[in-house]
Parts: C-alpha cells; sequence; structure tokens
C-alpha cells in the first residue's frame, strides 16, 4: 500500500488514471475516509488522474503529533507525485483543506469544490433545536469515553441529518455511513496537531483567485447552509449548488447526480 511519509505522518494515499490527464485530489469528510469516493473514482480516472488519502487522524493514515497543516499535506502529496497543480475536491472538513491551499498555495491549485465545507475563522451560528439535542449527545458520549456511540450518533447527525430519520432512508445508504466511519472509530483518539491559517480563511476569501464551486446538500446542517451561501458570495469566481435528497455526503447519497454536476463545472472550466 502507497504511504507518503512527511512531516511526522504517514499518509496513505491512492490513485488513478493516467498521469497525463488533469489532476484531482479528493479531499474527504471527517465522517469517513478516502472510501467515501469510491463511486466517483471509476468514471472520474477516464480522463482525470484522480488522488485520494487519509487525512492525518483518519483511516490508514498515522501521525505523531508534530504540528503540521493539511494544506502542507496536499502540497507534499502533489510534489511528491511529481504533479505541479490540481483541482481540490473537498468533502467538509475537506473542503475547508481545499481553501486553505487555495488560499496559501494558489499556483497549485487549479479549482476548488466544496461540498458542505466549514470555512476556518467562520462566525457562530444558531443550531435549531434538533441539531442541539443531537450536539449534546455526542458530547455526553465523549464525556463518558463512549466513542463508538458517539461516532454513531455524529453519523445521523451529519451523514443522515437532523431533520431525518435513519428508518426512512435507503438502507443500503445507511449501512454504507455507517461504514465508512468505521475506520475512525476503530481508530481511537490520535490527536494531529493541525496549525490554522493567520490571518484565517474567512478573512481571505476575496483574495482566492481559483474558481470555485460550492456545493451543499438540502438536509444538511443548518450551518453548512449558512457557510455555502457566505462562500458564493465572498469568493470572485463561485458558483453554487444545492443536492435536494441529500444531507452532508452527497457524492454518497446521490453519486449519480454528484458526478453529473461536478463533471458539467470541471468541463465548463477545462479542469
Amino acid at each position: 500500500m502507497p504511504f507518503l511519509n512527511t512531516h511526522g505522518a504517514e499518509l496513505y494515499y491512492e490513485t488513478a488514471g493516467n498521469t497525463h490527464h488533469p489532476v484531482l485530489v479528493l479531499l474527504h469528510a471527517g465522517v469517513a475516509t478516502l472510501r467515501m469516493w469510491d463511486a466517483q473514482i471509476d468514471a472520474l480516472a477516464t480522463d482525470h488522474f484522480v488522488v485520494r488519502f487519509d487525512a492525518r487522524g483518519y483511516g490508514l493514515t498515522t501521525s505523531d503529533g508534530t504540528p503540521f497543516t493539511n494544506h502542507g499535506d496536499v502540497v507534499a502529496l502533489l510534489d511528491h507525485l511529481g504533479m505541479p497543480a490540481a483541482t481540490l475536491v473537498g468533502s467538509s472538513r475537506g473542503g475547508m483543506i481545499a481553501v486553505n491551499t487555495a488560499l496559501e498555495h494558489a499556483d497549485r491549485v487549479d479549482g476548488v469544490v466544496t461540498i458542505g465545507s466549514g470555512i476556518e475563522g467562520f462566525p457562530p451560528t444558531t443550531p435549531t433545536d434538533s441539531e442541539s439535542a443531537l450536539f449534546a449527545g455526542i458530547s455526553e458520549l465523549t464525556a463518558v469515553g463512549d466513542r463508538p456511540q458517539a461516532k454513531r450518533l455524529e453519523v445521523e447527525l451529519w451523514v443522515f441529518g437532523p431533520q431525518r430519520d435513519a428508518k426512512d432512508l435507503d438502507p443500503a445508504f445507511v449501512a454504507r455511513a455507517f461504514e465508512l466511519n468505521q475506520p475512525n472509530v476503530e481508530l481511537g483518539e490520535e490527536p494531529p496537531n493541525s496549525v490554522p491559517l493567520h490571518p484565517s480563511a474567512y478573512s481571505r476569501l476575496a483574495t482566492m483567485t481559483a474558481p470555485a464551486l460550492i456545493t451543499v446538500g438540502d438536509f444538511d446542517v443548518s450551518r453548512m447552509t449558512i457557510i455555502a451561501d457566505a462562500l458564493v458570495d465572498a469568493l470572485p469566481y463561485a458558483e453554487g449548488h444545492r443536492f435536494a435528497n441529500s444531507a452532508h455526503l452527497p457524492n454518497v447519497e446521490e453519486p449519480h447526480e454528484f458526478l453529473r454536476v461536478l463533471r458539467s463545472w470541471l468541463g465548463r472550466h477545462s479542469l
């Protein structure tokens, strides 16, 4: 299995496609690993060189607690593979990493796609009552050391969405959602020591030069929708898209629709 030894970590990564094609780097959500992109890999690899990796603290990647930046890991992997630049597709925290990388290393980023992304430095928002109850439940389970149940509730909050119940969703999708997060449950508490941007990403959005596609699921946590709207407004070359039938992971819940939207945007920007 391929690993990159960089700055206190061994990053597990996978590649697919021809290195002569445009490069895509897929960045996973915090409730999953690089496996969340499985449904898109074969199609994207027909005309792209596709790179994905497990971030520190997730999946098969290991780290020793050395201070680091997630955007530094992206650039280190591009360097390792001999790729001068790439389009970054990031889900949730992966979207944050994509934006940070575009701000810090503009010459290495051709385009940015975010899915239900957070942004470093974004001001607090008020959760709904159902969201507050779920967040409180996760905190209580974490406080008593019940990591498996806390992680299970995280999936229910984020992947199913605070407005939906698992029993009303496709059973295959429900099983897949728990399966994607299981490696992180088994990993235990590994404390990567990531260094945030300074000044914050939120304060610098107007300086981002890469074209961006900002997406979010209609059933995602309310803060993600608020941030998506803010990104579309603040980024100079951004457009937005809403996935009507999914929450935090539309590429898992609506894989064909997600691929259609992504391919359309990549084609319009010759990426």
